[in-house]
C-alpha cells in the first residue's frame, strides 16, 4: 500500500508542477483533466502527508525517550509517542478507504424518478413527500433541481416524478436512494383509524453526458404537442410539450415543464440518455453479480430498503439495520444520518473484501 501511496506523491508533485507552467493553459481540456486529477488526488495526499508526519514524530519521540535523562522531557515524549500512535491508526484506516476504486459515476449529477408502488392515493401522496424531502436535502446542499415530468393524482399526490438534481458529488451521496420505501401509517381519508402500508419506488441515475451514450437520430420519434395540467403561464396555448419514443428500447420520455419546446426537447434527451445509461451499468452489474451483492446499495431496485412507521416516528433502514426516532426532521429532508451510515457500511463491507484479498 505504501509503495503506491508513495508513487502516487511523486505524481502529485510533477502535476503540481506541471500546473504551475503558465504554458499548460494554452490546451483548455488538458489544464481541465489535469486539474481534475489534482482534485481527485487532493484529499488522498493530504492524509498520507498527514500520516508521514506522525510517523516521524514516533520517531523522533522514540529517539528522545532514548537520549533523554529528565524526567519531565520524557513524559513529553510519551504523550507525544501516544499521541502520534492514535494518529497513525486512524490515518491508516482513512487511507485505505481513500485508495478504494472509486465509482466513475460519484461526481455525476443526477436522474431522480419517484413512482407511487402499492396503496392507492395514500401512495401518491407518499411519493409527493419523497419528492419534497429529496428537494429539501438538495436545496441544504445548493444544488440545483429542475422538474422534468410529473402525473399528479388530483389531490397533491404524485404518480409519478422525474427531476434532474444538479451538484457536486450528487451520485456519491443519493444513489443508496434506490429502492423500495414503505410508509406506515394512519391516511387522512381513514376514519376507522387503520394504520395502512403503502409503497413508493425511487430510482436514482447518474446523469449521461453526450459521449456517454450515442443515441441515433433513426432510434427515435419526436412527438410535439400542448401540455396539460399545471404549469403556469402559456402552458396550455402552445405546442411546447415533447414526447420521446426510443424505439430499440420502447423506452417513452415526455417533458412539459418548459415553456420552450427546445428547452422541454434538451430536458427529454438529459434522462433518455441517462435511462440507456442506467440499463448499461445495471448489465454491468449484473455481470459482476457476486461482487455487487456485497455492497450496499447497489442490488435489485424492487427491494425494499426502508420504512417509514408514522405512528411510531421511526424510519428504519433494513439494509443496514439502522432505526432513527426523527421521522419529522427526516421527511422535511434530514437525511444526512442515513446516507453517512450507508456510505459508512458500503466502506467497511468494500474494506473488508479488500482486506481478505491482500
Amino acid at each position: 500500500m505504501f509503495d503506491k501511496l508513495d508513487d502516487i506523491l511523486i505524481h502529485y508533485e510533477e502535476l503540481m508542477q506541471e500546473l504551475n507552467n503558465p504554458s499548460v493553459t494554452e490546451d483548455q481540456n488538458r489544464f481541465r483533466k489535469l486539474m481534475k486529477e489534482q482534485a481527485d488526488l487532493a484529499d488522498l495526499v493530504e492524509t498520507y502527508t498527514q500520516y508521514k508526519k506522525a510517523k516521524q514524530t514516533v520517531e523522533d519521540s522514540l529517539a528522545l525517550l532514548e537520549e533523554e535523562s529528565d524526567e519531565e522531557m520524557r513524559e513529553m515524549a510519551k504523550e507525544e509517542l501516544s499521541e502520534a500512535k492514535k494518529q497513525i491508526e486512524a490515518l491508516e484506516q482513512e487511507l485505505k478507504i481513500l485508495l478504494l476504486p472509486k465509482d466513475p459515476n460519484d461526481d455525476k449529477n443526477i436522474i431522480l424518478e419517484i413512482r407511487a408502488g402499492a396503496g392507492g392515493d395514500e401512495a401518491a401522496l407518499f411519493a409527493s413527500e419523497l419528492y419534497r424531502m429529496y428537494v429539501n436535502y438538495a436545496e441544504g446542499h445548493h444544488w440545483k433541481v429542475e422538474l422534468i415530468s410529473v402525473n399528479e393524482n388530483g389531490i397533491g399526490g404524485f404518480k409519478e416524478v422525474v427531476a434532474m438534481i444538479t451538484g457536486k458529488g450528487a451520485y456519491s451521496k443519493m444513489k443508496y436512494e434506490s429502492g423500495v420505501h414503505r410508509v406506515q401509517r394512519v391516511p387522512e381519508t381513514e376514519s376507522g383509524g387503520r394504520i395502512h402500508t403503502s409503497t413508493a419506488t425511487v430510482a436514482v441515475m447518474p446523469e449521461a453526458e453526450e459521449f456517454d451514450v450515442v443515441i441515433e437520430d433513426k432510434d427515435v420519434r419526436i412527438d410535439v404537442m400542448r401540455a396539460s395540467g399545471n404549469g403556469g403561464q402559456c402552458v396550455n396555448t402552445t405546442d411546447s410539450a415533447v414526447r420521446l419514443t426510443h424505439m430499440p428500447t420502447g423506452i417513452v420520455i415526455y417533458s412539459q415543464t418548459e415553456k420552450s419546446q427546445l428547452q422541454n426537447k434538451e430536458k427529454a434527451f438529459r434522462l433518455l440518455r441517462s435511462k440507456l445509461y442506467d440499463i448499461e451499468l445495471e448489465k454491468r452489474q449484473n455481470s459482476e453479480a457476486e461482487e455487487r451483492r456485497s455492497q450496499i446499495g447497489t442490488g435489485d431496485r424492487s427491494e425494499k430498503i426502508r420504512t417509514y412507521n408514522f405512528p411510531q416516528g421511526r424510519v428504519t433502514d433494513h439494509r443496514i439495520k439502522l432505526t432513527l426516532y426523527k421521522i419529522d426532521s427526516i421527511m422535511n429532508g434530514d437525511i444526512q444520518e442515513l446516507l453517512d451510515s450507508l456510505i459508512a457500511a458500503d466502506q467497511a463491507v468494500r474494506l473488508s473484501k479488500l482486506n481478505e484479498e491482500m
